[in-house]
């Protein structure tokens, strides 16, 4: 066995109802004054309201930044950290998808720090503390309530990471009742996206560890086994909270064993198109695993009867096996197979090639070395007609 590091969360709250007793973690961690971050959207749906009104309920005085959209900017962590300084927070709570979660790591590093937020980016650059933080994801994808990533925008089409241990949260709660009211289609880039994160996880070439391993073996088999009914009945509870728990045990396998091809293709897509990151994941996902196969075949393999339960014969029926019961999955669900469905123009793939090959992060992860040439071959095949 290789050494490794595993890092999570200190405490993880899971069950009906969790969100609306938030004030017993806060209490334990001295939160007296929280900034409670989220988005307009779940505001205008009646989904936060609970969530402060129990608060306030318990004599905290909340304080409430809910201008998060996708792919936060720069000037969102900044607009929400200045309110959060000026009211003099005492921590940080976010209720939201991955964008909130992500904006409400950075402002409590902000916030119980001294570091400016271009000083962030990058691994291991946060050198102060960071205000006590809790996380409440609504959607069961990011997986980003335990991990130690926030993911900003920072140009018109330019994304950059800040990646520390630090913005671990003190507690991530686990609320599927949160999750009843997501659209299908929401779930269902949600839920490809938190299947890539246990797939990359497992093969992660660097990082990959046996906790990691079990993680991302549960993840996908609950995600899998769910996702169709999650997508087609979101009002079912059991799976709901299936995806919910997927999706976090996903995120814990790839804090510790990063992803790698699959996003680091998806992130210009996202950057360009605006197309959203569960869907980039999945528009190149069988290509980057039809790529990947003469180094992960093996892995792949092993994955299969997860996703594809009393699959058999030889490792090469068995890993493709996967990659076309993950196909099955996307169609299944509703969601675009291709890049020319999604609307990329193909005379935009050598640059979105070049683009890719920039998050050498993601890359040195991957099983197998990709090369620009190799890039572009991923967004040819991907892209479903001659490109």
């Amino acid at each position: 066995m290789q050494p490794f590091v595993f890092n999570t969360v200190p405490q993880m709250i899971c069950g009906p109802g969790s969100a609306l007793v938030l004030a017993e973690s806060c209490a334990r961690l001295g939160i007296t004054r929280p900034l409670l971050v989220t988005d307009p959207g779940l505001v205008a749906i009646g989904l936060v309201q609970p969530v402060q009104t129990a608060l306030q309920a318990a004599g905290l005085s909340v304080v409430v930044y809910d201008q998060v959209r996708e792919d936060p900017p720069e000037a969102t962590v900044e607009a929400a950290t200045a309110v959060g300084r000026k009211a003099s927070v005492d921590g940080v709570i976010a209720v939201g998808g991955g964008s909130s979660m992500d904006v409400a790591k950075v402002v409590a590093a902000l916030l119980g720090g001294t570091q400016a937020l271009q000083e962030l980016y990058g691994v291991d650059q946060i050198h102060g503390a960071r205000l006590p933080l809790i996380l409440v994801p609504t959607t069961a994808g990011t997986g980003s309530e335990v991990t130690p990533v926030a993911v900003i925008t920072t140009g018109e089409t330019t994304k950059a990471g800040v990646s520390s241990p630090v913005l671990l949260p003190d507690v991530a709660v686990l609320d599927a009742d949160l999750t009843l009211g997501l659209p299908p289609r929401v779930t269902a880039m949600t839920g490809v996206d938190a299947m890539v994160h246990a797939i990359e996880a497992y093969t992660s070439r660097l990082a990959k560890n046996p906790v990691s391993d079990n993680l991302a073996r549960a993840a996908l088999r609950l995600l899998s086994a769910n996702i169709r009914t999650a997508v087609a009945d979101g009002s079912n509870r059991e799976a709901r909270e299936a995806m919910l728990l997927g999706a976090c045990l996903a995120g814990q396998a790839f804090a510790n064993a990063p992803v790698a091809a699959v996003h680091a293709l998806a992130y210009p897509l996202g950057g360009h198109y605006h197309i959203p990151h569960g869907l980039s994941n999945s528009l190149v996902l069988p290509a980057v695993l039809a790529f990947n196969m003469p180094a992960a075949q093996a892995l792949y393999a092993e994955l299969a009867p997860l996703v594809v339960p009393g699959v058999t014969g030889s490792v090469a029926a068995r890993s493709a096996a996967l990659v076309q019961a993950l196909q099955q999955i996307i169609a299944d669900v509703g969601l675009p197979a291709t890049l020319v469905e999604a609307g990329v123009p193909a005379e935009d793939l050598p640059m979105l090639a070049a683009d890719a090959l920039q998050q050498q992060r993601l890359l040195v992860n991957n099983p197998r070395e990709v090369s620009e040439a190799d890039a572009l071959a991923i967004y040819r095949a991907a892209y479903g007609e001659a490109a």
